[in-house]
């Protein structure tokens, strides 16, 4: 690595220039991996490091700063002789230690010593948040459950200037969420909206980027067990079992906390007397019969003793009928079953409950 001066104070402008113009164009010679303008103006910044860099981010535009922090923080490792020969073509007799790591903390850190805390907090949101180049692009990739559960606790006026700005297809979706009375009210000031104000757009795209945006991306990750459970939720029988004895050995603990958290074929039994049959509507009756071929009594006598008579009696004539079926087909059916009653219940058809003491299942 050739050694390399101080870098003065009055460079400040030149290497500034020298970034602004490596990230507005591609690589002009043939490196071994091409590497793009962008991640070249990049790496060298991370180079330059918190020494060195701090002038050159103040002389840097909003847009260079947030093309080279997007840039920046998916680097991963960058190899000394990468790093060396971008050294060489861009700037002469430059310091640098070897492999650089560009990571989004990394990134932040860097720019808070420079940039005002507000300047940085919408860049990395912005780099960090859904994919999008603006507010309602990012809006449109996040989940419709987690914006219509923002969306409801904020003023109907605001729900309809947020969703007429949406994809209609996400709006649809947001809106299909949302409690009814305040859906209802969205749409009839929708269809009374006439052109809104720029300064009232701007107000609801701040309050978007700093009360939801900045804290979605701070979310924090859903508890493992909760994972799991789902997961072991749709092993088939023999798979579920044979994990859920190796981890009681391994960690009875963890072993039941998922069990608590999983909902099975057998909890259906819980059901209230509406959502039973709700359930048993919207599935083939064939299916039905085969998911309870291996039932045990009590789950047999729920289903049966929420049916007519003559609905019982029909369906016990038609699995006797079936003759014997193969195990595979009857975990299949009865995970049909627990996925319709998901369904289901989040619709808001059903009400599911874990336990006996009312412990409801949000989903």
């Amino acid at each position: 690595m050739a050694a390399v001066p101080q870098l003065a104070d009055d460079n400040s402008s030149d290497i500034a220039t020298v970034v602004a113009g490596l990230a507005a164009r591609q690589s002009g010679r043939a490196p071994s991996k091409p590497i793009s303008g962008p991640k070249r103006a990049a790496i060298l910044m991370l180079a330059l490091g918190e020494k060195y860099g701090g002038k050159v981010w103040s002389l840097l535009d909003d847009d260079e700063v947030r093309e080279l922090s997007s840039h920046m923080s998916n680097l991963g490792t960058i190899e000394p002789d990468t790093v060396e020969d971008l050294m060489l073509e861009f700037v002469s007799r430059m310091s640098a230690s070897g492999a650089l790591m560009g990571t989004f903390d990394a990134t932040e850190r860097l720019l808070t010593q420079y940039l005002p805390a507000e300047r940085v907090t919408g860049i990395m949101e912005e780099i960090r948040g859904p994919a999008g180049r603006n507010m309602w692009e990012k809006l449109s990739n996040v989940q419709e459950e987690v914006l219509a559960n923002y969306l409801k606790n904020e003023y109907p006026q605001t729900v309809a200037v947020v969703l007429s700005k949406l994809k209609s297809e996400h709006a649809a979706r947001v809106l299909g969420i949302l409690p009814e009375d305040l859906a209802l009210d969205v749409v009839n000031r929708m269809l009374k909206m006439e052109a809104v104000q720029k300064e009232v757009i701007e107000r609801v795209e701040q309050t978007l980027r700093v009360e939801f945006m900045s804290n979605l991306s701070q979310t924090r990750r859903r508890d493992a067990h909760e994972v799991m459970a789902e997961i072991f939720n749709n092993f088939d029988r023999q798979t579920e079992t044979r994990f859920i004895t190796s981890l009681e050995e391994d960690n009875r603990e963890a072993a039941e906390r998922i069990k608590a958290l999983m909902f099975t074929f057998d909890d259906l039994i819980k059901l209230d007397a509406g959502s039973a049959q709700t359930l048993m509507r919207n599935i083939d009756k064939d299916k039905l019969g085969i998911a309870l071929k291996s039932a045990n009594e009590e789950v047999r006598a729920f289903f049966m003793g929420n049916m007519s008579s003559r609905a019982a009696k029909m369906l016990t004539d038609d699995m006797a009928a079936l003759g014997p079926v193969r195990l595979r087909d009857v975990d299949e059916a009865q995970a049909l079953l627990v996925n319709l009653a998901k369904d289901l219940a989040a619709k808001g058809e059903i009400v599911l409950t874990k336990n006996r003491a009312d412990d409801e299942l949000v989903y």
